[in-house]
């Protein structure tokens, strides 16, 4: 047994996105010890002035993007047709493959501004980049949750602890997706295969995030991992909550720009010609502004 030992921690970073979103950014660009990851990004605030300008509609081509709400509401449109509102604890799956136009607003609850949520993207390998796109909500009481030994609570997205599978089953890369928490002085041990990557990224409260012990890593960090097959997470006097996500690797080039990620600078610049002239979509648009 060989535990993964923490590569680097990152804190992340303020950023704007969409229409003036301001949000933390834990990482945003194509690294190997990420792949086939390439964005994360943390939208909670419990200031409406944050978030409230929303991602208004805008393409995606090349990648599936994965948002998961923790607390709040966040209604989302696309040129498939698909509509609704994104509640506590819910999640979207959207591959967005050959392309799609989609828009994400959240929206304050009454007497509640706190919106806590994240949007990760993962890269489609070249064999899948121009599928169909598609998508698929799943509601809370969808996510099952497993506990161990009363100390450590795992919502599994997608993946699988002790037998218990998540209910999204079908994604290109295969990732797993964990919502883990830990109360004080706990451990946490999981079993990742050597050839994926892996990271972790700290909601709230702080661990050691390897078994030398040396280093409590807090919220807002991103935990990126070295080789192994095995992860330790522990606490001391607080609590912990993280996601833990990992995937086998692509190993494939990447050609990013924006919110379109392909293989070559000349897919890429094919793909922003076709949003220009009109023909990006493939499938028959619904969109109703």
């Amino acid at each position: 047994m060989s535990i993964r030992k923490v590569k680097l921690s990152l804190k992340s970073k303020t950023t704007l996105e969409g229409a003036g979103v301001r949000l933390k950014r834990a990482f945003g660009y194509a690294d190997e010890s990420l792949d086939p990851f390439l964005l994360l990004d943390d939208f909670s605030s419990s200031n409406p002035n944050d978030y409230l300008p929303g991602f208004p509609w805008h393409p995606h081509r090349g990648i599936e993007t994965i948002t998961y709400i923790l607390h709040g509401k966040v209604e989302h449109k696309d040129s498939l047709g698909n509509g609704g509102i994104i509640g506590s604890g819910d999640v979207q799956w959207m591959t967005a493959g050959s392309g799609i136009i989609h828009q994400e607003m959240p929206k304050p609850m009454d007497d509640d501004p706190e919106l806590t949520g994240y949007q990760l993207w993962a890269n489609l390998p070249v064999s899948h980049k121009m599928m169909d796109p598609r998508y698929r909500g799943i509601t809370q009481k969808e996510i099952p949750e497993v506990i161990i030994d009363d100390k450590v609570k795992v919502k599994i997205v997608s993946g699988e602890i002790d037998g218990v599978k998540g209910p999204v089953q079908d994604v290109i890369t295969n990732p797993e997706y964990l919502d883990v928490s830990i109360d004080p002085n706990h451990q946490f041990s999981h079993r990742i295969p050597q050839d994926h990557n892996v990271f972790a990224y700290v909601i709230s409260g702080e661990a050691y995030f390897d078994d030398d012990h040396t280093q409590l890593i807090d919220q807002k960090n991103v935990v990126m991992y070295r080789n192994g097959d095995e992860v330790h997470i522990k606490t001391e006097e607080k609590p912990v909550r993280f996601l833990l996500v990992s995937a086998k690797p692509l190993k494939e080039p990447v050609a990013w720009r924006g919110p379109i990620v392909m293989n070559t600078e000349e897919e890429l610049q094919e793909a922003f010609r076709e949003f220009k002239n009109g023909t990006f979509i493939k499938h028959s648009s619904k969109i109703d502004n």
